[in-house]
């Protein structure tokens, strides 16, 4: 039995329709089938109708087959809805919220399994800490803190790269070990992970906005995440 290549999309935040359907393009195009059947999970936003109105509308014009898993209304049995999937997609907003109502459902040990079974995983903002062992939230009104996350990928991720508090913070928090050395995605940029090592920026604005970043002694080290195009998506 020749198992599927596993893949997780990180994205940095949405920036404007053209540049998201390039990215959910590039998501659906994983999934190497037809009409692959896309999941979506808001509960970041408190599975706030508005933004799952807007996912359904932006998932329209592509070719798919959309639909959404409440956590905040009646939910369907998780494992069989998640497993039906060939992309999970996880939208942004309280990423502290959104881990804590998930432990509560044991909602990542069904994502674990189909994410290795080859079930395409992918999100932006919250949608993209939460795959990661650690990361950056403003989940608190007042500051940016450090959170765990689950783990699928090594490191630490902080979205939003482009804001410069963001940035600075992150980069405080690798300096003292409160987290360690990650990824910083800007708004309208993803990186790609094959199994979980980073295998492909997609950048379709070509804003350059994905990098490396650790401790480098009393100082903080970016390191651009430049890789390939040319090679085959799978």
């Amino acid at each position: 039995m020749t198992l599927k290549q596993q893949h997780i999309v990180a994205i940095g935040g949405l920036i404007s329709e053209q540049n998201s359907l390039c990215l959910f393009s590039y998501i659906l195009e994983l999934a190497q089938v037809s009409q692959p059947r896309v999941g979506f999970l808001a509960t970041a936003k408190g599975d706030a109708d508005t933004f799952i109105q807007h996912f359904y509308k932006t998932f329209e014009p592509l070719s798919c087959t959309p639909s959404h898993l409440p956590l905040f209304h009646r939910t369907p049995n998780i494992e069989a809805y998640i497993n039906a999937q060939d992309v999970v997609l996880v939208g942004g907003g309280n990423t502290r919220s959104m881990l804590a109502v998930w432990r509560e459902w044991g909602l990542p040990d069904v994502l674990k399994q189909a994410w290795q079974k080859g079930t395409v995983i992918a999100g932006w903002s919250a949608g993209a800490i939460c795959w990661f062992e650690a990361g950056i939230t403003d989940s608190r009104l007042v500051d940016f803190d450090p959170i765990e996350g689950l783990g699928f990928l090594p490191g630490s991720c902080c979205p939003h790269y482009g804001e410069e508090a963001r940035r600075r913070k992150f980069g405080e928090l690798i300096q003292i070990g409160c987290l360690s050395s990650g990824v910083g995605i800007v708004d309208g940029v993803a990186i790609h992970y094959r199994g979980t090592l980073p295998f492909r920026v997609i950048d379709p604005d070509s804003r350059m906005g994905a990098c490396i970043v650790q401790a480098l002694d009393d100082d903080i080290l970016e390191t651009p995440l430049l890789i390939h195009l040319s090679e085959e998506i799978v």
